[in-house]
């Protein structure tokens, strides 16, 4: 069960004087300066005027796929496209090696509509206690028919007897707009091998 003081730590950080601008529908955006070769260029690249939907039945804008653990040979690809996947990943428990350096990326694909300024926030907690709390800026996404990703800095793992054990994780990914796209739980456990 999650408390008001959970939510407000998943809340993505405010910029002062910064206001969000008055959202467009795609077809608003694509007949805007319809005459600018460079502007349309720019505008195709974010996948305006695309029309085929990858999941039509979907009403989801953002439909996030996965999150992904690298570390070297290591890859531990986490289901999050479904209720039921995310059920089953709340249910077992990801384990590292401590000390190690890893990589998250994110698989999501966009649809209907421009999306601005995705972020993926987590916060880490052992024994009830908020160890860890992470903000990164994904950036502004057009509707495409592909998966597009997001990779995050490398980190590393925290390592020692104090360390290890296991961790339940809150993930959210979430708009400009404040619409969460997703919100789960899961659990990761740092050990001393692999």
């Amino acid at each position: 069960m999650s408390t008001q003081q959970d939510n407000d730590e998943l809340l993505p950080t405010q910029t002062e004087n910064y206001r969000v601008s008055e959202k467009k529908a795609v077809d608003e955006l694509q007949n805007l300066d319809a005459n600018d070769e460079s502007l349309n260029k720019w505008k195709a690249s974010l996948g305006l005027g695309q029309a085929e939907l990858r999941f039509p039945d979907d009403k989801r804008t953002v439909i996030v796929q996965a999150l992904v653990l690298q570390s070297g040979d290591h890859v531990i690809r986490m289901d999050v496209s479904n209720d039921k996947a995310i059920e089953e990943l709340s249910k077992r428990v990801v384990s590292i090696k401590e000390g190690i350096e890893y990589t998250f990326k994110i698989e999501f694909v966009v649809q209907r509509e421009v999306v601005s300024g995705l972020v993926f926030l987590q916060k880490l907690k052992r024994l009830n206690v908020t160890v860890e709390r992470t903000e990164d800026m994904c950036g502004s996404f057009g509707p495409k028919y592909e998966t597009q990703e997001k990779r995050f800095p490398v980190a590393t793992a925290p390592s020692g007897m104090l360390a290890r054990g296991i961790y339940n994780i809150r993930s959210r990914f979430v708009d400009d707009d404040g619409v969460v796209h997703l919100d789960w739980n899961w659990k990761l456990e740092i050990k001393k091998e692999w």
